[in-house]
């Protein structure tokens, strides 16, 4: 099979975040057999592979990947009943509108998330309360060092907060994944949308250069639950409590390292406010956890995927 592999192909314009250098090689690939084809030629020529998809939730460092970077651009979708199959790299944006057009939804507060339906399994995306997880039937995927295709339901899938199996065993990658929706009202449906991307926007998490929330909501003692919940007036999930409040109560809200800056309508954003480098998002990054952890005794992790 003939694949099309460029080299030194610039990343930052490939990620949500316009960050980061170029890619020693990479190549699009939109089927099973050209995802193989691209592990094979990684093999033969000793070369790591990158798994890119929507270019959401990523940092690509400034000096770039020494790597074959695999962009997933698979796009077909189709609807049996009240269950989606789609792949891996459908925009998870369009599917919940084109569900929404023929009825199907429940998933509305999901809208806005940006990224692929692929990369939203693997990191269980959630927003206002549902996850992808909620959601999904099954998931096909292939083991990127044997070969094997695997079907994977819903209970080994692994689903907890913003992680999956497939997010702690990379050697997998999604290829396609099925989701079972609800009949809905297809004109509420779109007025959900409508007002859930909104509320992003509003919030300051719609159609900014970032990766999305950098960090993960942390699990908390008693006493920092009671302090969030008492200053807010609204209870924590799971023991969680945001990453963005901690930001603000350490005094970081709209803290700027270069031009990697905590955004100040929601501060667990750190976005790209111009020719920001990964160096910047990291130093800033490290200046947010170290002041949570002297305050609170809390450790931040990333969300986001910093690639090396």
């Amino acid at each position: 099979m003939s694949l099309n592999i460029q080299k030194d192909v610039l990343l930052a314009p490939l990620t949500t975040f316009k960050i980061g250098g170029f890619a020693r090689y990479f190549v699009d690939v939109k089927t099973e057999e050209e995802i193989r084809a691209a592990l094979a030629h990684a093999r033969e020529c000793g070369l790591r592979f990158v798994i890119l998809a929507g270019g959401s939730n990523v940092l690509v460092p400034d000096e770039g990947l020494d790597a074959l970077v695999i962009r997933v651009r698979a796009g077909d979708f189709s609807f049996s009943d009240n269950e989606l199959t789609a792949s891996a790299g459908c925009s998870l944006l369009t599917l919940i509108r084109s569900a929404g057009e023929l009825g199907l939804g429940g998933w509305e507060k999901l809208a806005g998330i940006p990224g692929t339906v692929g990369g939203a399994v693997r990191g269980n995306a959630g927003a206002f309360g549902p996850e992808i997880k909620d959601f999904t039937v099954s998931t096909r995927a292939l083991h990127a060092e044997n070969g094997e295709c695997r079907d994977f339901v819903n209970p080994y899938m692994k689903f907890a907060y913003r992680t999956s199996f497939f997010k702690q065993n990379s050697e997998w990658i999604i290829l396609h994944t099925r989701l079972k929706l609800f009949a809905v009202d297809s004109k509420e449906s779109k007025r959900l949308i409508e007002e859930t991307i909104a509320e992003r926007e509003k919030r300051h998490i719609q159609n900014v250069r970032a990766a999305g929330s950098f960090f993960v909501n942390p699990v908390v003692p008693l006493e920092v639950q009671e302090m969030f919940e008492q200053e807010k007036s609204v209870k924590s999930r799971e023991g969680r409590v945001p990453a963005g409040w901690f930001i603000e109560k350490v005094g970081l809200r709209g803290a700027r390292v270069g031009d990697a800056v905590a955004s100040d309508q929601h501060p667990n954003y750190i976005k790209n406010d111009g020719a920001a480098s990964a160096k910047d998002v990291l130093a800033l990054a490290q200046k947010i956890k170290d002041a949570v952890q002297k305050q609170f005794g809390v450790e931040l992790k990333e969300e986001a995927v910093v690639l090396k």
